[in-house]
Formats: C-alpha cells, structure tokens, sequence
C-alpha cells in the first residue's frame, strides 16, 4: 500500500497568548513536537489520546489550516507547506475535514442544498443549477438523508442528522483525504455508531483515506487500520490496531486501553 500522506518533523510551537488549550500559561506551548507518520491510501489511521494532547492541532497542520512552525507535509509527493495560494486552493480538493461538533460546523443562514454546494461552486466542480442539484441530491443519498432535506435548515435536524449533512459536504470535491476530527463525541452512542458506519461505508464505496481523531479507543479499535498514539504533542507508539490493543508497548497507551471498555 503506497503512502498519500508523508508528515516529517511536524511542529506547531504557539506563544502562551495563541495557546489552544486555553488558560494562562508563561513562555510557549509545543502543541505538536517533531510528529513524523505516514499515512496509507486507503487505509484509517487512528489518532487516539486524551483531551489536549495535540490530536486536533496536528490534523489541522497536515490540511494547512494552521500553519506549522517547521516540518513537511506531502501529498502524493507534492510538498503541501511550499504550495502557494492558487496550488493550495487546487490541492484543497484533495483535502476535507469533518468537524466535531455538528451543531457549530453548519451555518444556522443556509440551507442545506447551500451548505453541500458551497464547495462545489467555489472550486467550479459543478457549472450548472441542474448539475449543482443532482450533486446534492446524491451526496444526501450517499449519507443516508432523504433529497427533501435540501430545502431545510440545519436546527431543523437532530445531532446525527447534522453531522451526516457534514459528511456530505466534506465529500463534495470527492476528496482523496478527510481528517475526521473526534466527529461522534459531541453524539450519544447509538447514533454515533452509526456515524462511525457510515464512514466505513464512504470508505468502501468512495475508496477515502481517514485520519480518525478520537479520546476512545474503543471507537479507534473498530474503525482503523493502524493507530497512532499521541501524548503532550509527541507520537508515542504506532502500529497496526491488533498488535497497539494486544500488546501495547507505551505506557501511556496501557493506560489508555485500561480506562477504555472494550465493544
């Protein structure tokens, strides 16, 4: 299986003042320290760790959403930090992320049929009215929402619902990779199972490539090909999920699997 992703020596220092985490802090936060880790076409990488550790900083380095202090990101050998504005803007397609809460991701002023082709109409995948609505129509299938729901807003939706409407519009440029950013923890359990379904669904069917962020790892254990583990900015044990939740190596991650129960 071939690389999509190489990420070498990534680090994000932020000033106390820019510090993610929040709270009053003296000198400079390393929110992510010297990450290298590739990820596989095709495959779901596991991001696990607990609150703070790092885990949403780094996935927002790789998409170029933050800018790094030093380090390389490349996708499919193309050097993602040395890329302009107009390289950047063509790569974006490539590029998607799915957010945490569902409830503050989607704009309350747009329609969902609005909310889904934004991004087709800003990156022109799409020329005509005709075309932008069949678009819609069939990511709304491909998450499992029925077309009406193009004329409604989201506060007229449930949680899981919304977070579907999130998927479908991170699918939008049919992209080759999606950092799915903690995207069942703000859900109760029953409907974030069938989130992290649905996924593995997109997966099969649209051939993506995932970097799964979550504080569970029973979610990461069902979901992923391989895990990382991440603690204060640092990977500290990478493998494939069996041989990470049999027989882990670090510490940190004995006891992140004895805080856990298994599903």
């Amino acid at each position: 299986m071939m690389n999509l992703l190489e990420i070498r020596n990534l680090t994000k220092v932020f000033p106390h003042s820019e510090s993610p985490f929040g709270g009053r802090t003296s000198g400079e936060v390393r929110a992510v320290d010297d990450v290298s880790l590739d990820i596989r076409s095709g495959e779901t990488l596991g991001l696990v760790g607990e609150s703070g550790s790092g885990k949403s900083t780094l996935g927002r380095l790789i998409l170029r959403l933050i800018e790094p202090t030093s380090g390389s990101v490349r996708l499919e050998g193309r050097d993602l930090l040395a890329a302009d504005r107009r390289d950047m803007r063509r790569l974006r397609r490539d590029l998607q992320i799915i957010f945490q809460d569902p409830f503050a991701s989607l704009d309350p002023r747009y329609r969902v049929e609005d909310i889904i082709a934004e991004p087709l109409i800003i990156h022109r995948a799409a020329q005509h009215k005709d075309e932008v609505r069949a678009r819609v129509n069939e990511l709304l299938r491909a998450v499992g929402l029925d077309e009406s729901a193009r004329r409604r807003y989201p506060h007229e939706f449930s949680g899981g619902q919304r977070q579907r409407i999130g998927i479908a519009r991170a699918l939008a440029l049919r992209p080759k990779f999606i950092v799915c950013d903690e995207p069942v923890s703000a859900l109760d359990v029953s409907v974030g199972a069938q989130i992290v379904n649905l996924l593995a669904q997109l997966q099969r069917d649209f051939g993506l490539t995932y970097l799964f962020i979550s504080h569970s790892m029973p979610v990461v254990r069902y979901l992923s090909t391989r895990v990382a583990v991440m603690y204060r900015g640092k990977i500290v044990e990478i493998g494939d999920t069996d041989s990470i939740t049999r027989a882990p190596a670090h510490p940190y991650t004995r006891t992140l699997l004895a805080a856990t129960p298994r599903i």
